[in-house]
């Protein structure tokens, strides 16, 4: 018998009707086991009839707004005690095949040491997305987001590795929470998602943790299209809420002395300049 994995999405007022192709997708797919739909929208919405097999999908109404981490838990939890084999946390604005996550696993079969991949992310005009970076500074998540984009700009390119060879391998720690196709033994050894956030940093803090005992790795051969919304760009309350969480995340892992920040990036960096 195949091994096979569990899909959570985690919705904030996303139409069920609108996601449901890729839905039918997933679950032609007998790889797939369960899809969990966490919505954490004011309204709760019913499984649309158009669902192929709906008693493959599971479906959680929260009643408020739990944030990304604590809502992707819920599933975490189910892959966890099921002894699931792989969990794609993925985001509904993220456009991908069946067949990509199949390549996924076998990708993760045939190589122990990996934890966690993400593939190559395009927007919708198919231009890369930078979503595999090195672990931030405040200057890289709260100083820049206040002054104007020319004073960072090398910065930024640096933070995001854009001077990269993204047709190859990198494994780094911090990939984007948009798609994390996860081991779930990764899981049960470092924990889920901290749900001291809200919002924002969790994809960063559980990269880092599997990154200590796995390779945490953005994949070339895979790509997925992502309708990126820059929400805290958008909203004053949400930015907030982003601000707020990232203090958190500086005070648990450190806002000037981060050893392991140090190593991490100082490895990477010196990887990458190596490989030209």
């Amino acid at each position: 018998m195949k091994l096979k994995t569990n899909i959570s999405i985690v919705l904030y007022k996303t139409n069920l009707e609108e996601i449901v192709p890729q839905l039918n997708d997933f679950l032609s797919n007998p790889q797939i086991n369960r899809i969990f739909l966490i919505d954490n929208s004011p309204d709760k919405q019913q499984l649309p009839n158009t669902l192929v097999k709906p008693q493959r999908v599971r479906y959680y109404y929260t009643g408020k707004n739990l944030g990304y981490g604590v809502a992707h838990n819920i599933a975490l939890i189910e892959s966890v005690k099921r002894s699931i084999a792989y969990h794609l946390v993925i985001n509904p604005d993220v456009k991908c095949k069946s067949s990509d996550i199949s390549t996924l696993m076998d990708l993760m079969e045939e190589r122990k040491e990996i934890g966690l991949v993400m593939p190559k992310v395009i927007d919708r005009e198919g231009n890369m997305q930078y979503l595999a970076k090195l672990l931030p500074t405040p200057t890289d998540l709260i100083i820049r987001r206040f002054t104007p984009k020319t004073w960072f700009e090398r910065r930024k390119r640096r933070f995001e590795l854009q001077g990269a060879d993204f047709s190859r391998e990198i494994d780094v720690p911090y990939l984007s929470g948009c798609f994390m196709f996860l081991r779930v033994e990764s899981i049960k050894q470092v924990g889920m998602f901290d749900e001291r956030y809200f919002l924002y940093p969790e994809d960063i803090d559980l990269t880092r943790r599997i990154h200590k005992f796995y390779k945490t790795i953005y994949y070339p051969l895979v790509t997925v299209n992502h309708l990126h919304q820059r929400a805290s760009y958008k909203s004053v309350k949400l930015l907030v809420i982003h601000i707020w969480n990232m203090i958190k995340y500086f005070n648990k892992w450190g806002w000037i002395f981060d050893r392991e920040r140090t190593i991490a990036n100082r490895r990477i960096l010196n990887d990458l300049k190596n490989q030209k």
